[in-house]
């Protein structure tokens, strides 16, 4: 194996056995992933109410885009923390200070309160689209401060796949959001 040297230096020819070496895990590589498992199952439960709450073509394509994605990347993190061997949910210590077993979800930035689903789960048709995507926006934004806070804490986010997958949603939930933007907008000028 031939290791390419700096510029201008010279390159190696490395020992037969020589095996790259990942950078370390962080707590906070873990506890994002494991962070992000939970926020996503929220998103995909607002999703899941489109069908029976709403006829709006536009907001149901996009439920379904959302639904999808979000699925497909909660299968991602769940591989990724075992494939390290480390635990899907995030242990209860994490949790310090909290008492119930919905007091989770006030860790996760953008996380809609049970009020909020509350409100959400009780409207139809034009209220329950404006509420769907004003939380749904919230709920990106909160996405977007946790990549923010796992790339601000030193020494994380250095895995290649984890890397990926933060900088990945981080451009696909900006995307959406700017979508319900103006789809929100559009609403507001058809009342």
């Amino acid at each position: 194996m031939v290791q390419p040297g700096a510029p201008g230096q010279p390159s190696k020819t490395l020992a037969p056995g020589t095996r790259a070496k990942l950078p370390p895990l962080t707590k906070a590589d873990i506890e994002f992933m494991q962070g992000m498992i939970m926020h996503h199952g929220q998103a995909i439960e607002m999703t899941g109410l489109i069908s029976s709450h709403t006829d709006n073509k536009d907001l149901r394509a996009l439920g379904a885009r959302i639904s999808a994605s979000q699925s497909d990347e909660i299968k991602f993190m769940k591989r990724w923390l075992a494939e390290r061997g480390e635990p899907i949910a995030m242990p209860m210590e994490t949790m310090t200070g909290m008492d119930g077993a919905h007091h989770h979800d006030m860790l996760m930035p953008g996380m809609l309160t049970p009020d909020q689903m509350d409100a959400l789960r009780k409207s139809r048709g034009a209220e329950f689209d404006r509420l769907f995507l004003t939380g749904m926006i919230q709920h990106h934004g909160g996405a977007l401060t946790m990549v923010k806070d796992l790339f601000d804490t030193a020494g994380a986010g250095q895995d290649a796949e984890l890397f990926n997958f933060a900088t990945d949603v981080d451009s696909g939930q900006r995307a959406e959001i700017k979508i319900m933007e103006g789809m929100l907008e559009k609403s507001e000028e058809n009342r």
